[in-house]
């Protein structure tokens, strides 16, 4: 098999579509069929699954997937290193992202980026916490932003803490006149909730304070969680990252005692990075590490 088969099949992955992927690829769909049908003929199984609402992974092609996402990086990695070599800085790094980081942070790391480091490119992949963690797992990303509490074994480098807030309503009525949200005055309200892949340090704060939360509003987006409860049904608990520059009216309360999520930035092996992703990785670091992380336990 050639660079040219796994740079194929990667791009089918990513597009889902053989038909989207030659046009990535600059290939007639029936090469990038015929592309695919070799590979799996000469490894004597199936990669994907055809039906007529599209293709996906076979059992044996997801299991595939990271070993030829390996080959295709240290592909990468190696003209990186032939360019910093030649006293040049190119390259392209794949970043996986979580929303509130999306919006309040990689516009501007794209831009810092890009005047020091013309030569190297960015692609940004945005999705939960549990997304990113795939990614960076199965090579699909260089690296990505996690919050220490969903990074599970991947080793990962704390940046900032992130003040969780409690959000409400504005006809909620407090029980305590301060300014401060506290467990017990919590306790009775109906919250509205997201999944534990998106919210996992919010999911960690509800359990550690023995919150029972009932709801029957499950969404995945910090908008639509913002969106309900603007409307009074029920309250939530947010980083304070997520409350930037958000267009609905509600009022926000620091919860006591306080909270905070870690959010930190993560690569499968931080002692083997391909020369661009260590520059990024670097400057990811300068421009937004707190002095203060070092206490976090």
């Amino acid at each position: 098999m050639t660079l040219l088969a796994y740079q194929v099949f990667q791009t089918v992955v990513e597009q889902g579509s053989f038909r989207k992927a030659s046009e990535i690829l600059n290939l007639t769909p029936s090469a990038v069929s015929h592309a695919i049908s070799a590979m799996e003929q000469e490894l004597g199984f199936s990669l994907f699954a055809r039906s007529k609402s599209g293709i996906s992974l076979t059992n044996y092609g997801e299991k595939l997937l990271p070993y030829i996402n390996a080959v295709l990086n240290s592909e990468e990695s190696l003209k990186q290193a032939v360019s910093q070599l030649n006293g040049l800085q190119q390259g392209i790094v794949k970043v996986g992202c979580f929303s509130s980081v999306c919006t309040n942070w990689m516009t501007d790391i794209i831009h810092s980026f890009a005047e020091e480091y013309p030569g190297i490119k960015l692609e940004i992949y945005q999705g939960t916490y549990a997304d990113v963690a795939y990614w960076i797992k199965n090579g699909i990303v260089d690296m990505g932003f996690l919050s220490v509490s969903s990074a599970g074994d991947l080793p990962i480098e704390p940046l900032c803490k992130d003040p969780l807030l409690c959000v409400v309503p504005k006809t909620f009525s407090k029980a305590k006149a301060s300014e401060k949200m506290t467990i017990e005055e919590m306790r009775e309200c109906i919250f509205v909730s997201q999944m534990e892949s998106t919210d996992a340090d919010i999911q960690k704060f509800l359990r550690e304070n023995n919150l029972n939360v009932q709801s029957a509003y499950h969404v995945v987006d910090d908008l639509s969680t913002i969106a309900i409860v603007a409307e009074g049904f029920g309250i939530c608990i947010m980083p304070e990252l997520v409350m930037r520059d958000i267009p609905y009216s509600v009022d926000v309360y620091p919860l006591e005692p306080p909270a905070c999520r870690i959010i930190g930035i993560s690569v499968l092996n931080p002692d083997f990075m391909a020369p661009a992703v260590k520059t990024l990785y670097r400057h990811v670091i300068e421009k937004y590490k707190k002095e203060n992380i070092s206490d976090v336990g």
